[in-house]
């Protein structure tokens, strides 16, 4: 008897594709929602990823693969962070377990992982666009298929997803947005009347008796379009007194809702009633971030992405007795603003992982948290500068592509005192949408702004109060690494000159940032074979210390290693220097000009060589062919 259950398949294993939900009955269904869950736990606690967005839409997104045909209609997710279900039910089952491993599975829809993913989205805000861009497709060649975007975790307050929403009655009368609100952003559950009057508006014969009763008082001569007109108007006007969607419908967006996210059977049904109304349509679903499990119900910010953890008590598995650059910023920030009463901090729905916590607990009159909106908190910090405030806002590296123009137009050409803390520069676990190698590429070429990468958290802190002093635009770059255990005294930076750290003779290794920290390594190594190298702490890669790398360049081979692409980092910065100058032979360590892809950081960095061992002997053999010529 135990035997023949062993071999009795959980209702998730028969589970090959979306065509297997089908037919399955609702005590099927949250069966399958139980074990989602329960795998959802497993593999993110031992491969770290994020837990709380999707241990929230695990009812939706199995309701969602229900009702429409994922082959044949279109789910385009936003944040694609909320997608792991979807890669579960869409033939990823096995594949999941590798989730965030070198070869595995991305943490985000991907194009080239499953037809099943029509659109990659890692950034928030993208969906909405998105859809409308596949709905206007459909609708040149009259095609009839369903386009869905999953809008979820606050991004309906980015720019995009606003623009979108202000276009889609523009394009198509056929598109479905469905609203994850997780109570992150958005407003709660809204009552008993809200769910009322959704009941009678999402039935069909609602619907239908509406839409005979237009038809009929418009034949009416004369006054009919008027009449019509005026229930229009007593219509919006009756449910802005209940519903929080009337902005939607003013849009020309059906609003329904809001809807329990947690009830699949009312889902199925709302999503087989909408998906023939004649026009575009809003489905405000109510879900709970982390839903499921304990810890993550209570604490949903800290579950919304993180590293392996104990399942049992929901502790992260590695402590480090180490800050990490994010927590020296905050401990920094909070000291320049105890001493600095302009100071004010700004991050873009971004506090805890930040390090900004602490700031906005300490001061939480001068902390600005805008929302998943990096261009406006650009600008808005430009508008305190210019109204006498010192701004300092934490961003991601990954995050700040998107508010370029703003850097450029707002803050460095009117020279504005802001000062940039990117956090998350250099490669990271999330792959390619939020590896952080990038942001030189577009940084260092802008006028008025200086760039500093800090090799330790002591630094950090000279560098943030040496900002504040010059009084200029400035970008302070720094990983998602810890930044050392070194104390010291702080001390006035020199600006624009690099540290000499150690010296040698056979070889100038110029670091940036933390990966002075590998170069040491690399000497380590280098010195068992009697290679001796000077080491070099860059600290400022704009301004540059030109006057002493050409020095070095002039007496010794010269190497460079940084965690951002070459093509448009410190490397280019070097060519630049020493293409009409004599020198001993010079190469660079760092990121290729093409996409980098996703698995562990050490596993990355073995794939393309540049982790401490395989750049020792790289440069060893170097050094070696430069000496016999």
């Amino acid at each position: 008897m135990e035997e023949r259950k062993d071999s009795v398949k959980s209702v998730l294993e028969k589970v090959a594709s979306p065509a297997d939900l089908k037919g399955l009955s609702p005590k099927d269904r949250l069966a399958l929602a139980d074990e989602i869950r329960n795998v959802l736990m497993q593999v993110i606690s031992a491969n770290g990823g994020h837990l709380a967005p999707n241990m929230g839409v695990v009812e939706l997104t199995i309701a969602l693969h229900t009702v429409f045909d994922a082959l044949r209609d279109k789910l385009i997710w936003d944040v694609g962070h909320q997608a792991y279900v979807h890669k579960l039910l869409t033939g990823r089952r096995e594949f999941f377990k590798t989730l965030r491993q070198d070869n595995g599975c991305l943490g985000f829809p991907s194009r080239d992982e499953s037809e099943y993913d029509v659109f990659g989205a890692g950034h928030a805000g993208t969906a909405i666009s998105a859809a409308l861009g596949f709905a206007a497709e459909r609708d040149s060649r009259d095609g009839n298929e369903k386009i869905v975007a999953v809008v979820g975790d606050g991004s309906l307050n980015c720019g995009i997803s606003l623009e979108g929403l202000n276009n889609v009655a523009e394009v198509t009368d056929d598109m479905i947005i469905v609203l994850n609100d997780n109570k992150m952003s958005i407003s709660p559950n809204v009552g008993s009347m809200a769910r009322y009057l959704n009941r009678i508006i999402s039935t069909r014969g609602y619907n239908r008796f509406k839409a005979s009763i237009r038809k009929i008082v418009r034949m009416i001569p004369m006054v009919g379009d008027e009449i019509t007109h005026k229930i229009s108007r007593l219509e919006e006007a009756a449910k802005s007194m209940f519903v929080h969607g009337v902005i939607f419908e003013e849009l020309g967006i059906r609003y329904i809702g809001p809807v329990n996210g947690h009830d699949m059977e009312e889902m199925i049904r709302t999503f087989e009633v909408i998906s023939e109304f004649p026009r575009p349509v809003v489905v405000h679903v109510v879900t709970e971030k982390g839903r499921g499990y304990g810890h993550a119900e209570a604490a949903p910010e800290k579950f919304h992405g993180l590293s392996s953890f104990d399942l049992s008590t929901g502790d992260c598995n590695s402590k480090p007795s180490v800050p990490t650059f994010s927590e020296a910023f905050g401990i920094s920030l909070c000291a320049l603003a105890e001493k600095h009463g302009d100071v004010v901090g700004i991050t873009a729905a971004m506090c805890a992982g930040t390090g900004m916590a602490a700031f906005a607990e300490k001061f939480p009159r001068r902390f600005y948290d805008v929302g998943i909106a990096e261009g406006h908190a650009v600008v808005f910090a430009a508008g305190l500068a210019a109204a006498g405030k010192r701004p300092v806002v934490a961003i991601y590296s990954t995050f700040l592509q998107r508010a370029l123009d703003c850097v450029m137009h707002d803050i460095c050409l009117q020279d504005l005192p802001v000062i940039i803390c990117t956090d998350r520069s250099g490669i990271v676990d999330d792959g390619p949408t939020h590896h952080g190698i990038h942001d030189l590429a577009f940084l260092k070429d802008l006028p008025n702004i200086a760039i500093l990468s800090p090799k330790d958290g002591c630094e950090l802190r000279d560098m943030l109060f040496a900002s504040y002093s010059r009084a200029r635009p400035v970008v302070i770059r720094y990983p998602r690494a810890l930044a050392g255990s070194e104390k010291r005294d702080a001390e006035k930076l020199h600006w624009g000159t690099a540290e000499v750290i150690q010296n040698g003779h056979d070889l100038a290794l110029w670091a940036v940032g933390a990966e002075v920290a590998t170069a040491k390594d690399i000497l380590k190594k280098l010195a068992k074979n009697k290679i001796r190298g000077t080491l070099v702490n860059t600290r400022f890669i704009k301004p540059f210390d030109s006057r002493l790398l050409l020095e070095h360049a002039s007496k010794m081979p010269l190497a460079t290693i940084e965690d951002c692409q070459t093509s448009g980092g410190v490397a280019a910065i070097v060519d630049s220097l020493l293409v009409n100058q004599k020198h001993h032979g010079v190469k660079h360590y760092g990121w290729p000009d093409s996409i980098v892809p996703h698995g562990t950081i050490c596993g990355i960095r073995e794939k393309f060589g540049l982790d401490a061992e395989s750049m020792a002997k790289d440069i060893e053999a170097w050094i070696k062919a430069v000496k016999k010529k």
